[in-house]
């Protein structure tokens, strides 16, 4: 861990804090650095604001004024409304741990509201482009080996039969798959959970998985041209060729499908919790945004079809 502008009371609190947030809360390693730099951007702030690094009674001390120039010096740097929200949360999450510790409250950042971001709905893929995005032979003519096609085609349909996030389909092992209707996934937090694998994207894995060559029985399931671990940007530009293939708006990425599964299940009357489960969201309320996403269809469907809309 690199040195944090404040004293050393403080220093050791935040060791406390994160080690707690990685063996208890089981965070990733990923969200424990943006915690870490979240926090240590908010004391050399504090650093230089108060004149030298500040201990944990100077914290509890801390005004409103003093969190709030704090987000002024941020919003002059350049950042949005999402970084100021990421970097006050990870500050009130170490506050939040100092006070359930006894080592005092830092109400000042309880105290100033956090900036409010406007409300973006997902954007689904529909459902006819999503299946063709996994039709291999759409891409014969293209200048790649049949087992990168292929592979492309089993990423894609994971993403948008699964449910799953890139992350967690290019985690997969190998040895993950071919046992059955169910594929056990390490989501956020290193969480697992268990999703069901219809027959159409066991077959893409099974293609892919015949025809790539040297691919290493304990090792990664998706792997790139020189033979380590499939890189999501490769991912990424793959959704970009087959967007302006199928003549697709930029908003159809690859996380895009994993929209568009739970919208499309939603729709076919698929119970919310059920949903959240496959997708792994710890709170049902990340969930319910495709509730809105399904009546904003709905509307659209009777604005163009009602003769009196």
């Amino acid at each position: 861990m690199s040195e944090f502008p404040a004293a050393p009371d403080v220093t050791a609190e935040i060791a406390r804090w994160l080690g707690h947030l990685g063996a208890e809360r089981r965070m990733s390693d990923k969200t424990l650095e943006a915690y870490r730099r979240d926090v240590a951007q908010f004391l050399s702030f504090l650093a230089e604001h108060m004149g030298g690094a500040p201990n944990l009674k100077q914290l509890a001390r801390l005004k409103p004024a003093d969190v709030r120039a704090f987000m002024a010096a941020r919003r002059e740097a350049g950042a949005g409304n999402r970084s100021l929200m990421r970097g006050l949360a990870g500050a009130r999450s170490f506050a939040r741990f100092l006070e359930r510790n006894g080592k005092g409250k830092v109400a000042a950042l309880a105290a100033v509201r956090t900036p409010k971001l406007p409300r973006t709905l997902p954007k689904p893929v529909a459902a006819s482009a999503a299946k063709r995005m996994t039709q291999t032979e759409l891409r014969a003519g293209e200048a790649r080996e049949p087992w990168v096609i292929a592979r492309d085609a089993a990423v894609l349909g994971l993403l948008y039969g699964a449910g799953l996030r890139i992350s967690e389909a290019l985690g997969l092992k190998r040895k993950d798959v071919g046992n059955g209707d169910t594929l056990t996934v390490i989501g956020k937090g290193n969480k697992t959970r268990m999703v069901p694998l219809l027959p159409q994207v066991a077959k893409l894995i099974a293609d892919y998985v015949a025809l790539c060559p040297n691919l290493p029985a304990d090792g990664a399931l998706f792997i790139g041209a020189r033979g380590g671990p499939l890189s999501p940007r490769i991912v990424q530009l793959t959704m970009a060729r087959l967007r302006g293939a199928f003549g697709l708006p930029e908003s159809a990425t690859p996380h895009a499908l994993r929209h568009s599964f739970a919208t499309h299940l939603l729709a076919r009357g698929g119970d919310l919790r059920a949903i959240q489960e496959l997708l792994g969201h710890a709170s049902l309320s990340t969930t319910q945004i495709y509730t809105a996403v399904d009546a904003e269809r709905l509307l659209d469907v009777y604005k163009t079809a009602h003769p009196r809309a």
